[in-house]
């Protein structure tokens, strides 16, 4: 057991309520997103529905950006100061900088800190999050969280539904003649998110096939496990986060989560799209 309490640092980007947040003491620092000139801090001046009705209007593809250094040393500088431990979770360092902004924030600080990062967004980064917090409540030792949080990482899965192709052209991941055909075609691309690198699975024709595909997808990888957590992120994609989430309660998962994804996350999705996480033992 230890005497001085361990502290969990995580980003916006992290799918949990102001509930959770407070129940658990975790310190959420937030991003920053750009619309047209416009500058926003996340989950402070602008949240997950508003940012979707801006995002659509937008001449451009909304730009994001990590804290900065200084922030995260100020906060760490704070809840070190009297040699309390820091373990600092956050989103993938495949879509962001924020990982290398607190690990060197980390560098800079005399406060005990390891950075952690996630290699997940969302409900993915979530589940670490609140496992570590759980584990630091209940005095458990750094050593301890961290190989959990090592454990829980690799028994997350991650898959991402993109409904509208806008973002991805806009972000140049796909031409437009490409998205113009997946328009037509009614085309739902389907990727997993794995060790931060977001892979294509498949592609669906229409909601209903993308249910069906994910709750497929879901039995086969949770077959003979116990499963621990489940979780539905959506930018206004309720076509899909809806259905799938009836089928999960009907499987008999309890609990399931459904939340608008963060700015950050949306920028990079498009609307319409939606995560779907789980992990087990």
């Amino acid at each position: 057991m230890t005497l001085k309490p361990i502290y969990i640092v995580t980003d916006s980007t992290v799918d949990l309520s102001k509930e959770v947040v407070e129940q658990y003491n975790i310190h959420v620092v937030p991003l920053n997103i750009q619309i047209d000139d416009e500058a926003y801090t996340d989950g402070v001046n602008i949240k997950p529905d508003e940012f979707l009705v801006l995002m659509r209007d937008s001449k451009e593809l909304p730009k994001s950006s990590q804290p900065a250094v200084g922030v995260f040393k100020e906060l760490y500088d704070e809840l070190g100061a009297d040699g309390a431990e820091i373990i600092s979770i956050h989103m993938t360092s495949g879509m962001s900088g924020t990982f290398q902004s607190a690990e060197t924030a980390a560098g800079m600080t005399n406060s005990k800190v390891t950075v952690i990062d996630s290699k997940f967004i969302s409900h993915g980064l979530s589940f670490q999050v609140v496992e570590a917090a759980e584990m630091a409540q209940k005095g458990h030792s750094a050593a301890e969280i961290l190989a959990r949080i090592e454990e829980v990482r690799q028994t997350t899965t991650l898959f991402l539904v993109v409904d509208k192709l806008d973002n991805l052209v806009k972000g140049g991941r796909i031409g437009k003649g490409r998205a113009l055909i997946g328009s037509i075609l009614n085309i739902k691309p389907v990727f997993a998110l794995k060790d931060g690198v977001l892979s294509s699975l498949s592609q669906m024709r229409g909601h209903r096939q993308a249910v069906k595909y994910l709750y497929k997808m879901f039995t086969e990888q949770t077959s003979g496990k116990i499963i621990k957590k489940v979780g539905i992120a959506h930018a206004n994609g309720l076509a899909i986060a809806e259905p799938l989430k009836q089928l999960l309660e009907e499987f008999g998962v309890k609990d399931v989560p459904l939340t608008i994804t963060t700015p950050i996350v949306s920028t990079h999705t498009g609307e319409g799209a939606v995560g779907f996480m789980f992990y087990t033992e």
